[in-house]
């Protein structure tokens, strides 16, 4: 979703807030994050059933059958195994990834947890990303951040870092094309 955590507007964050309400009233938060976390790394790892949650072409009917299937050989049960049905049988699938998003995002706030995605020329030893860790906390406010750390040679050198709807680039590939824009401005 590209609306930050305060704002969860719009039919994901409404199931998502739905989701979240019911969660917390049966005290599994944790455990529905973490099916969903679960389903979404299936979703993202199978490109066919990728197609099935995106593609409007699969009836109602044949999403659920199928999701249930998913569901159970993955062993996601419980409320998130219902949500996720739910959704598929008001073919709202197309949507489920961002409503997964919109939930974790809640569940991440009422933990004081904020997430940061990095992208890296080369693995961070554990004393540069313990530094980087705190100096987002502190950007933060104070919050615990949990560093989502991608290794992307690339960039060359330097570091990329999205938290929230704020990033920065600090690559070299960066500077790199932005001294060639220059170069190419003045000659």
């Amino acid at each position: 979703m590209t609306q930050d955590a305060d704002s969860l507007s719009g039919v994901a964050g409404r199931y998502a807030s739905a989701l979240y309400e019911l969660a917390s009233e049966k005290r599994a938060t944790e455990e529905v994050a973490a099916a969903l976390a679960t389903f979404q790394s299936l979703v993202n790892e199978s490109p066919d059933l990728a197609r099935l949650v995106k593609s409007p072409v699969f009836s109602a009917d044949e999403q659920v059958r199928a999701i249930g299937a998913v569901l159970k050989k993955a062993e996601i049960t419980g409320v998130a195994a219902n949500f996720i049905r739910l959704v598929a049988s008001k073919r709202r699938l197309f949507v489920l990834s961002d409503m997964i998003d919109a939930f974790q995002r809640l569940n991440d706030r009422a933990k004081g947890l904020v997430r940061a995605d990095v992208t890296v020329a080369a693995p961070l030893r554990s004393d540069q990303e313990t530094a980087l860790r705190q100096a987002l906390s502190s950007v933060t406010g104070g919050k615990t951040v949990s560093l989502n750390v991608r290794t992307d040679p690339s960039i060359v050198d330097g570091v990329i870092v999205k938290l929230g709807s704020r990033m920065v680039d600090a690559s070299v590939r960066t500077k790199l094309n932005a001294i060639r824009t220059r170069m190419k401005e003045v000659g």
